[in-house]
């Protein structure tokens, strides 16, 4: 069993009932849209793509059997019990194209003033488009959101996960790799699911 049957074979028997029943609906992406995120970001993880084959979104995404609206990962925010929606494919594009400003252009002199903004290895001066937001939070991304980043700052690694959140604005690399945050999720027992509801 891969990374992404594991991450799975875990998540679906913990979904609430609500959630477990929209999960029905669910489908992957197409062959031809997974390329096309191959061709704009060629170092996006087989393990991201393998979860999108699978799950091609639950942001209010509708699916033909239904609408699809399911937390499914979590970030380092409150303990890790934060929960985060999967962005569709064309999620992925639609944030790509909503803004192309760097971190540093965002802030100014804020970045001086308050470096806590800023963690190790993350480029202030990368647009932001060149990285891949795959995830927004349960307040559907006004608060968090989660970034693969293919060119860090010195002491970043290569595809690392980074988690913007808002008031106070951060950016923090929460794992080096996709495959890293998955195995995290799953080592937490899935800690961002609500068993209660």
């Amino acid at each position: 069993m891969n990374l992404v049957e594991r991450f799975l074979s875990g998540l679906i028997p913990r979904l609430p009932a609500d959630d477990a029943a929209q999960w029905a609906h669910v489908q992957g992406a197409s062959a031809e849209d997974l390329q096309g995120l191959r061709a704009q970001w060629p170092k996006v993880p087989d393990s991201l793509l393998a979860l999108l084959s699978r799950v091609d979104g639950t942001h209010f995404r509708e699916y033909p059997g239904g609408e699809v609206c399911v937390l499914m990962l979590g970030s380092d925010v409150g303990d890790g019990r934060y929960p985060y929606y999967l962005s569709s494919v064309a999620d992925i594009f639609e944030d790509q194209d909503q803004w192309d400003d760097s971190i540093r252009s965002i802030y100014e002199e804020w970045l001086e003033e308050e470096p806590e903004i800023l963690g190790n290895g993350i480029d202030a001066d990368l647009p932001m488009d060149r990285r891949l937001c795959f995830s927004q939070c349960a307040n559907n991304g006004g608060t968090s959101k989660l970034y693969l980043d293919f060119d860090p700052a010195p002491g970043g690694t290569v595809g690392q996960v980074v988690r913007y959140l808002h008031d106070p604005d951060s950016y923090a690399v929460i794992a080096p790799s996709f495959d890293a945050y998955l195995q995290q999720l799953i080592d937490s027992g899935y800690a961002f699911i609500d068993e209660d509801q």
